[in-house]
């Protein structure tokens, strides 16, 4: 995952450079606006998975970053850092297309766990997810086993479609919370145990089913496979 990372600040510059690449990302680093809004423009910033960008910058603000990109039909995802406390300062930037703000001074934990929930609404996603008998078609926002249709509540969706997503791989619960919810929200482990509940009735016919690793998540396979 490829982040910019546009700040002044030397200090604080090197210190979100240290903790983004130290969790597996690309991170570049620009100090001022102006070269900013430069790599922005160019064929290399679509590359850019989430600019983390502060508004007092040198050259043109993190105001007029953002709304240059947006003005060029740029989507690229934007986490403002400001140190302004007041609120039309962040309701400006969110009002010119920046998706998500933290004020100075911030845990590095959460600057992190922001970062990766911009990057994941954004990704690009398959229109269809399907194993066994079952489908999941995105844009039509339809649960299918076979020809038939079944009903999926919001956060239902939301978990098979993570489990989907990841094949055989084994997810855990707090994985599960972390990818479907935005930030702030609450949802508790033994929530997803009842969501897993009941999408386990729900697919029972699929030829799939959601097995349980003891100590460590969950994972679909071929209903044969089967040993939960």
């Amino acid at each position: 995952m490829h982040v910019l990372v546009v700040e002044d600040d030397a200090v604080l510059a090197d210190g979100l450079h240290r903790i983004l690449t130290g969790h597996g990302m690309a991170v570049d680093v620009l100090k001022n606006g102006t070269d900013a809004d430069a790599v922005l423009a160019t064929p290399e910033g679509d590359g850019i998975a989430v600019v983390v960008l502060d508004i007092g910058l040198p050259g043109i603000d993190g105001f007029e970053v953002v709304r240059r990109m947006r003005a060029r039909g740029a989507a690229t995802p934007v986490l403002l850092l400001t140190a302004r406390d007041a609120v039309e300062d962040r309701v400006r930037g969110l009002e010119l297309g920046a998706d998500d703000y933290l004020v100075k001074p911030f845990a590095m934990p959460e600057l992190v766990a922001r970062v990766r929930a911009l990057a994941r609404r954004h990704a690009p996603k398959p229109q269809v997810l399907a194993m066994g008998a079952l489908a999941l078609d995105a844009v039509a926002r339809r649960a299918r086993i076979g020809e038939r249709v079944i009903d999926l509540s919001a956060r239902e969706w939301a978990v098979l479609e993570y489990l989907l997503q990841h094949g055989s791989r084994v997810v855990s619960k707090q994985q599960i919370i972390d990818a479907i919810l935005p930030f702030g929200d609450d949802m508790t482990l033994n929530a997803v145990e009842v969501y897993i509940s009941r999408l386990r009735l729900k697919i029972a016919d699929a030829g799939i089913t959601i097995r349980t690793i003891r100590g460590f998540g969950y994972m679909l396979e071929p209903a044969t496979a089967s040993h939960a």
